[in-house]
């Protein structure tokens, strides 16, 4: 069950520190309710591939029209658009590869989503590392008008290159959710993820329909951290070190979210989206385990993952997906939380029951070096593939 945990330190004779057992209070996710699909244990994924020539595509967007077109973000700077019945257009529909800076692995065009007036103005919100230092940097820009852009938001992220997040999506409440990652190198070096005054290795909420000030975004006034001395007001939640994918449940609003573990745990959390400021743990954790026990302040809570699985033995990094909420195969898999993870493939599952407990399985298998997930205005999800650059619809089967 998610919960919080109450850490506490105890000094060992031998110096070492350890963790008292986690004291589980209430779930922080309300239970899905509604129809459930099948056992678990039942339940295959199917994937099949309806694009390909993509260049390192690393994000996706359903565009939220009628045609139920995808928009998808190449790491170069580029975005493309899909379409079901005529395909992959060969040209972008946006270039800012001009102000993007891709030249490390992890660097890039790292997130788009539709605003929520796409249909009249055809704008999106995307975030990226700019040029020169690889600033992450969050703004809005016009479909095929990229001299139009307006930049929203920065944080400096010049010391090391990786880990820098950006998944985008907006709320029910209408609100717009970034993520960054911890700053990269490794162990979190700088203790920022636990840091309020800095936005690294958090997820920020931001009012992106009006400005306030000089800014062109206005803080939500119930955000956690308003009133909070030296913290920055945008931050919604904290302690992450790569959320890589995040999403809303499109039934209740829960915030589903997979974080890339240092080198032990990949984990999935899983939080209602009404609660803000929920620490997810990172540095003093990893998964449900201590990484850096000098992290770990007396009383601190942390919101334990509903489900981790080992790195280097079951993958290498998790990729979030989508609760499937779709009708073609809401029999199987309706209200089934799927992930998966870069290298390995395993097609994750994770369902909350009524009870408040949630159920996990491996069932089965998606291509390799999936870097992101999409969902459709039907709720049907796709897949698409870093290197290879080949777009999946994903679908569902019973074992029998």
């Amino acid at each position: 069950m998610s919960g919080l945990r109450r850490v506490s330190l105890l000094v060992a004779t031998v110096a070492t520190v350890a963790v008292m057992p986690a004291t589980i209070l209430p779930a922080t996710a309300e239970p899905g309710g509604g129809r459930h699909g099948m056992p678990l244990d039942r339940l295959s994924v199917v994937t099949t591939e309806v694009a390909a020539g993509l260049v390192r595509p690393v994000a996706m967007a359903g565009a939220g029209d009628r045609e139920g077109r995808l928009l998808i973000a190449e790491k170069r700077g580029t975005v493309r658009v899909f379409h079901p019945e005529d395909g992959l257009a060969a040209d972008p529909v946006l270039d800012i590869s001009d102000r993007v800076n891709s030249v490390a692995n992890e660097r890039g065009l790292l997130g788009i989503v539709p605003a929520p007036d796409f249909h009249r103005t055809s704008t999106v919100y995307v975030a990226y590392t700019s040029l020169p230092d690889g600033a992450l940097t969050l703004s809005r820009v016009p479909l095929g008008d990229p001299a139009r852009e307006e930049v929203l938001l920065t944080q400096d992220h010049s010391r090391f290159s990786n880990h820098n997040g950006g998944q985008l999506a907006f709320g029910r409440d209408g609100y717009l959710y970034w993520s960054l990652g911890d700053g990269g190198s490794g162990g979190d070096p700088d203790a920022n993820a636990l840091n309020l005054g800095t936005l690294l290795g958090k997820v920020v909420r931001l009012d992106v329909s009006r400005a306030c000030g000089d800014l062109p975004y206005c803080v939500p006034k119930k955000n956690p951290f308003v009133h909070t001395p030296g913290a920055r007001p945008e931050i919604w939640a904290y302690g992450l070190r790569n959320p890589w994918r995040f999403s809303f449940d499109s039934r209740d609003g829960s915030l589903w979210l997979a974080d890339v573990g240092q080198g032990t745990f990949e984990e999935v959390n899983h939080t209602r989206n009404s609660r803000g400021g929920v620490n997810f743990g990172w540095s003093c954790m990893e998964g449900p385990e201590v990484f850096n026990a000098e992290r770990c302040e007396p009383g601190a809570r942390f919101t334990d993952p509903v489900f981790h699985y080992r790195t280097r033995v079951e993958g290498c990094a998790v990729i979030g997906g989508h609760v499937y909420r779709g009708k073609q195969h809401a029999r199987l898999a309706y209200g089934t939380y799927v992930a998966t993870d870069y290298c390995s493939g395993t097609a994750w599952a994770v369902r909350q029951g009524r009870g408040g407990a949630y159920e996990t399985a491996a069932i089965g298998q998606f291509p390799l070096q999936v870097s992101s997930f999409a969902q459709d205005r039907s709720g049907e999800l796709y897949v698409v593939t870093d290197r290879a650059g080949v777009l999946y619809r994903v679908g569902f089967d019973q074992v029998s």
